[in-house]
């Protein structure tokens, strides 16, 4: 892609990770812009940081998986970022399972962050789970989302150390750094055309690993 794409986001909390995305669109490290923040939480500290900063947030209540209002609200934020005209949608702590529309209607155009080296450790708490299996290392993961939960093809990981006072805090900050790093690079390379998904692969072009490993201790 040669011009700067059109970033939506999709999160429930903090929105460390979106604000990550924000400043490295501005610095000029991700050839693109956030267009869009959606949370299902009206609440959700990641809405302030995008209205903060000129960008469009909404609200958009989610209600629980597999029913008819799951789909209706699937299909609002498919209608809302289709209306931004958004090419890449981005979760970032979104605490959600996204719906059937929007994968049918951004087809190989949904990342996710995980602070797991998936496939180990799905769910919400990959840090604790790394810890309480006695990982000497942990990790990110940035992967296409796909109809299976935390299983979609995988774009780039970080490696991260396991220190032996580490607690499930420290660990997941250390994490952190990590995904705001790896993360703006997933989308770089998308912003580029450089991703390919071969079946359960991801190929970077240009690149020889997509592999983030990191000494900090």
């Amino acid at each position: 892609m040669s011009e700067r794409i059109r970033i939506g986001a999709l999160a429930s909390g903090g929105g460390t990770n979106v604000q990550a995305i924000i400043d490295r669109c501005a610095d000029g490290r991700i050839s693109g812009d956030v267009v869009l923040v959606i949370s299902d939480r009206a609440d959700a500290r990641v809405l302030e940081r995008a209205r903060g900063c000129g960008i469009e947030a909404r609200h958009i209540a989610v209600a629980k998986t597999g029913t008819d209002e799951w789909l209706a609200a699937d299909r609002q934020i498919v209608a809302a970022f289709e209306a931004a005209r958004v090419d890449l949608v981005c979760m970032a702590g979104y605490m959600r399972i996204i719906g059937p529309h929007l994968l049918e209607a951004f087809p190989h155009r949904i990342i996710n962050i995980h602070p797991a080296l998936l496939p180990a450790f799905k769910g919400v708490h990959g840090p604790r789970d790394a810890l309480e299996y006695g990982c000497k290392i942990a990790g990110a993961t940035v992967h296409f989302a796909d109809p299976e939960f935390d299983m979609g093809p995988i774009i780039t990981q970080a490696v991260v150390p396991v220190r032996e006072d580490d607690t499930e805090e420290t660990l997941a900050a250390r994490i952190l750094r990590q995904e705001h790093e790896i993360y703006a690079q997933a989308i770089q390379w998308f912003a580029e055309g450089r991703l390919r998904v071969e079946g359960r692969g991801v190929v970077v072009s240009g690149v020889q690993t997509a592999a983030r490993i990191t000494a900090e201790c």
